[in-house]
């Protein structure tokens, strides 16, 4: 019986690192995502900033292009972060939802669960020794 609970106790575990690895991945994501536009943005203002003195009508007319499209990339970068923010709480529940799921699955059915860990171990074990 000490066995079939640590087996509950493990599967729970993996449970909650695979919620925390969502979560992770998902703000690792977001946070690679933002940076990265916000040196498009610090690079395209500098760019703007470098031709400021410039007279010629073409280039003033560039130039308040780029700023308008400046400020859309900001508006747009806002959105996205958003975005983000929700895809990740929603991927955070469903990971959540699963180690519950899983997790009161293990308590009712405990012998179905420890079958399935094995099936799952020996197929990982087939897997990787015929990648060797």
């Amino acid at each position: 019986m000490e066995k079939l609970e640590g087996t509950a106790d493990e599967v729970r575990a993996s449970g909650r690192r695979v919620g925390e690895d969502i979560s992770e991945g998902a703000s690792n994501i977001k946070n690679v995502a933002s940076a990265e536009i916000k040196n498009l943005i610090a690079d395209v203002e500098d760019l703007v900033a470098r031709i400021a003195d410039l007279k010629d009508a073409d280039v003033a007319r560039v130039r308040n292009r780029v700023l308008r499209a400046v400020g859309s990339a900001k508006e747009s970068l806002a959105s996205a972060k958003e975005s983000l923010v929700d895809s990740a709480d929603n991927l955070r529940r469903q990971a959540q939802r699963a180690a519950t799921t899983a997790d009161d699955y293990v308590h009712d059915s405990p012998w179905q669960a420890v079958g399935i860990a094995a099936l799952v171990g020996a197929l990982v074990g087939i897997l990787a020794t015929r990648r060797s």
